[in-house]
């Protein structure tokens, strides 16, 4: 069965929706650069990145959980719990690397609580997700109520603040290697194929001797992760923290997903996709805002895409069906 997946686990050949994807950003880039004499400013560029790095981060591996027919909705509210983590460290006197280990672990344990309910108890993903998107949120709101907490020692600004070379941003250069890596981990891997089994058939992948809930259970772990290290960043940029951190960044995160064609059913997708989507989405919002369009429109236009691109293969699928009917 992982044979007869090779194709799937490496770029598609068919690169019709990459493409696609470019070219709308190519526009939309085009249009920005018309629209506003700001744009095309290298540090304004530059800054841009932070607006969706972070996010970026998440959709890497959230692209693979999903794919494999899972997905997490408690991503946002993990990030607000190892933020409040980190910020309780800090405020007791903790380094920069503890405070960073900090973020990570707390991180992978909500993640790992994600797969255990998910796996142990076959609850489905969505259902298990939700509830713990409460759970975690509502932690940070018992642990800090109103409270901030800001007392992070010096240099711990660089993660989220820091530019490596001129104006390149140290979370857009640690992105990029990062999705490098998770491009050679989806589409090169035997781990990758088996993501792209699962998602396939899992009941084929399990008695084809795939250890499915195993598989599962790493997936939730490496994105609970990743929301740890998005948290570090995010904390870092901001300086802060507060329970309301990363509020509704399921959203844009899972819209990244869907727009880079990652098949939202499971079993098809490509971390190239998923990257140029990035891009498409920093490019639309960073633009939106130079055109000081306010952020509940911004939210609707995330939410227009979300919808229109779980539509268009639907749409496409009956019109291809009529036409063959004719």
């Amino acid at each position: 069965m992982l044979n007869q997946l090779k194709n799937k686990s490496g770029l598609f050949k068919d690169k019709s929706w990459e493409i696609a994807l470019l070219g709308v950003a190519v526009l939309v880039f085009i249009f920005n650069s018309l629209a506003s004499p700001y744009f095309l400013d290298l540090w304004n560029l530059s800054d841009a990145t932070f607006n969706f790095t972070e996010k970026a981060i998440i959709a890497l591996p959230m692209a693979l959980l999903i794919i494999g027919r899972d997905i997490d909705l408690s991503v946002a509210s993990i990030i607000a719990i190892c933020s409040v983590a980190m910020g309780l460290v800090a405020q007791a006197g903790g380094g920069i690397t503890l405070i960073v280990l900090t973020g990570m672990s707390v991180g992978m344990l909500a993640g790992a609580i994600n797969g255990f309910l998910v796996t142990y108890y076959a609850i489905p993903s969505i259902v298990v997700t939700i509830g713990t998107m409460s759970l975690f949120r509502g932690l940070s709101y018992i642990i800090l109520g109103d409270g901030v907490l800001k007392d992070y020692p010096d240099g711990f600004s660089f993660f989220g603040q820091g530019y490596v070379v001129g104006a390149l941003s140290f979370e857009l250069v640690f992105f990029l290697v990062v999705a490098l890596l998770f491009y050679l981990l989806l589409h090169r891997t035997v781990f990758g194929r088996v993501v792209f089994a699962i998602g396939n058939n899992p009941t084929a992948a399990f008695y084809s001797g795939v250890a499915v809930n195993r598989y599962r259970f790493l997936l939730f772990v490496l994105v609970g992760l990743a929301s740890g290290i998005a948290s570090v960043m995010l904390t870092s940029r901001l300086g802060s923290t507060r329970p309301t951190i990363a509020l509704g960044w399921e959203l844009s995160i899972i819209t990244m997903v869907v727009l880079g064609g990652v098949n939202i059913l499971g079993g098809s997708g490509s971390i190239l996709g998923v990257v140029i989507a990035v891009f498409l989405m920093g490019l639309v919002t960073f633009g939106l805002g130079l055109l000081n369009v306010p952020g509940i429109v911004m939210s609707v236009v995330i939410g227009m895409m979300l919808i229109g691109v779980i539509s268009i293969p639907v749409l496409l699928k009956k019109y291809h069906a009529r036409v063959g009917a004719t």
